[in-house]
């Protein structure tokens, strides 16, 4: 069964950043495409970014790209979204995803492990 942990959330200015990391446990890691996802209050689940783990290949939210980054360390089983120029409307509990998988640009429905999430906000 695979187990993810998220951490790294807290509360940051504007413009600030945060590093958010994921810790993988339970399966071989370094056969999962694993996503970050978020949710702000009152709105759906939403899509931020995503990575695999052969050939890297990266997917980025319109809304984050040129500012977030996400990156895995296969040796750690950890992945990470570093989180820069932050804004308000980024503030949102974001969860940390698995999918058995090679491929990417993966939907929110195909991921089928999830961490209970961590809080982002973002004052202005």
């Amino acid at each position: 069964q695979v187990q993810l942990v998220e951490s790294g959330g807290g509360l940051v200015q504007a413009g600030g950043s945060l590093r958010l990391s994921c810790a993988f446990s339970g399966r071989a890691f370094n056969t999962y495409t694993m996503g970050w996802f978020r949710r702000a209050p009152g709105t759906e689940r939403e899509f931020v970014a995503q990575i695999t783990w052969i050939e890297i290949k990266l997917s980025y939210a319109d809304s984050v790209k040129g500012r977030f980054t996400i990156s895995r360390d296969n040796a750690n089983n950890t992945v990470y979204l570093q989180m820069d120029s932050l804004k308000p409307e980024d503030t949102a509990v974001y969860y940390c995803a698995a999918k058995f998988s090679i491929l990417i640009d993966l939907k929110e429905d195909d991921f089928n492990y999830w961490g209970q999430g961590t809080q982002v906000t973002v004052s202005s």
